[in-house]
């Protein structure tokens, strides 16, 4: 197989301005909705930073990630941290915690304020015991101080985030219903400096996909995958850590949605004809990213055959290795198919305007049309799709947004009602596209026993089934496709760069470079 550059990538710088203009972004919103409402333009937005934790009872310290509402506006790696910004000035506070002089010892330089002023571009930084003081300093107001605290429902996880908690608190007049509509709105639409940093997790991630595809073996196991990827990313995009947990989904796994926690880690031996569905995405200076390439894990065994002459004798040495080329079968190159065109034909419709709802209902009906050309589903697709078929074989919505968090907040404004249909109901947002918005295209067809045996047996589904080819097809897990798109003023682009075509993968599995040289690999299927 080929050799090739680990890499043609390195981790950019990270611009602070990046949160600059996201508290510029907020100010302006939550100045506007102030003024709508009559209200004075005064007070604080006031946010606590995360906390470190400890595992369990011991003094093991998990590896720190900042909490993300602040992540987005002051772009601090710290723990412990408090910060605010006075609606009425635009000026930005830091709060630090005042370090023990043990500190230096066990965990390095104790930094005076003033770095942390100038790292992260912000008007102030002081102690978080000076909190009350210097608030109330800063307070232009003629009653009593007002703080604005982040307090609100996430629709993905259905937990409520925490509001600011410090020590002088009940001096404060607080408001806890402003903020986190407000602030949520801000994150939907992305900057560029924003996009910058996606695009750079999806290029690293993208890239470790494709080096995953080269080095998958018959007989490795799952976690081997995650492994690679996990070190490519690290190693070239330094990223250390991932948007999610890891899914290295193969044989049967692969229909297991989200495989790959602490009950199924990640550990089976792979097989010669399995599917494999890896759903992994690295997150570079908090924004992440989150693709999902499936292909087949398929075995060949190549004999190299050596003649060398050892005087007088002639010897012939033979060698057996082997190698994953990636072929698909006809029922691999079905399902995968069905879906991709699923996948190419929703980012060719996204647009500003576009309904969600429409865009997961256009993924269906592909999926479903495709597996009644294969035999698997006969008669009707409207009808079909009228039963709600296409959510036995695809339970999960088609994509959501994307940002600092895998599942970015904003899915649903105020107003707007969960649909309680199967497969709608797992959609995390209902809205039309806008421009600035990310969000996942991850279609998906999986043959999952408790879907598939309750539909079989209903008076309702029952007809639409071929149960022979459904019999056959029990043990084949599913294919997913993901990609992360950016909403564009006129349509859309596809932020992840990895092969999607089977011929592509196929290629690259056989040893082609990626991006592929387009002609020379067109020829050769030409001639093929």
């Amino acid at each position: 197989m080929a050799s090739f550059p680990p890499s043609s990538l390195s981790p950019p710088k990270v611009p602070m301005e990046l949160h600059v203009t996201n508290r510029e972004k907020l100010l302006k919103s939550l100045r506007h909705a102030l003024s709508h409402s009559s209200r004075p333009l005064h007070g604080f937005v006031f946010l606590q930073g995360g906390d470190e934790q400890a595992r369990h009872d011991t003094d093991h310290i998990e590896l720190f990630r900042q909490e993300s509402y602040f992540a987005y506006l002051f772009g601090v790696r710290e723990p412990g941290f408090y910060g605010a910004i006075d609606i009425a000035t635009g000026n930005s506070i830091l709060f630090i915690p005042r370090l023990p002089a043990d500190y230096a010892v066990w965990l390095g330089e104790i930094k005076p304020l003033s770095h942390f002023k100038e790292t992260y571009l912000v008007s102030m930084v002081y102690y978080t015991d000076e909190i009350v003081g210097v608030l109330h300093d800063q307070f232009q107001g003629s009653s009593k101080s007002l703080l604005f605290l982040l307090h609100g429902l996430n629709t993905d996880s259905n937990n409520y985030a925490k509001p600011a908690e410090f020590e002088g608190v009940d001096k404060f007049e607080t408001d806890l219903t402003t903020l986190h509509p407000i602030l949520t709105e801000c994150r939907v639409l992305k900057s560029d400096l924003e996009l910058a940093l996606i695009q750079f997790a999806n290029d690293i991630s993208s890239e470790a996909h494709v080096e995953v595809m080269r080095k998958t073996r018959v007989g490795m196991k799952e976690y081997q995958m995650e492994s690679i990827f996990l070190h490519h990313t690290y190693m070239y995009g330094g990223c250390r850590h991932c948007s999610y947990t890891c899914i290295c989904a193969t044989g049967d796994n692969s229909a297991v949605l989200h495989y790959g926690h602490a009950a199924a880690p990640n550990d089976r031996t792979l097989e010669d004809g399995d599917m494999a569905l890896l759903d992994m995405g690295a997150e570079y200076h908090f924004y992440g990213s989150d693709i999902t390439c499936s292909f087949p894990i398929d075995q060949i065994i190549i004999i190299i055959i050596t003649t060398f002459i050892i005087h007088p004798l002639t010897v012939r040495l033979l060698m057996m290795t082997d190698q994953v080329n990636g072929k698909f079968t006809s029922d691999q190159s079905l399902i995968y198919n069905a879906v991709l065109e699923a996948h190419n034909a929703v980012i060719s419709t996204m647009k500003p305007g576009v309904n969600w709802v429409d865009m997961h209902l256009l993924a269906e009906k592909i999926i479903l049309e495709s597996l009644k050309k294969g035999c698997i589903v006969v008669g009707n697709v409207d009808e079909m799709m009228a039963e709600r078929l296409g959510a036995v074989f695809m339970p999960h919505g088609l994509g959501h947004f994307l940002g600092i968090d895998t599942h970015d907040p904003g899915g649903y404004l105020k107003g707007l009602e969960r649909r309680k249909e199967p497969g709608l109901r797992s959609l995390r947002t209902i809205r039309e596209l806008q421009e600035g918005m990310v969000i996942t295209v991850e279609p998906g067809c999986y043959f999952i026993d408790a879907l598939l045996l309750p539909a079989m047996e209903s008076s309702n589904t029952s007809r639409f089934f071929n149960h022979e080819v459904i019999d056959r097809l029990k043990y084949f897990g599913g294919v997913r496709i993901e990609s992360d798109v950016h909403v564009t003023a006129s349509g859309c682009k596809n932020m992840t760069k990895c092969s999607r075509e089977i011929w592509e993968i196929e290629a690259v599995m056989a040893g082609a470079p990626w991006p592929l040289n387009k002609t020379s690999v067109g020829n050769d299927r030409e001639q093929a």
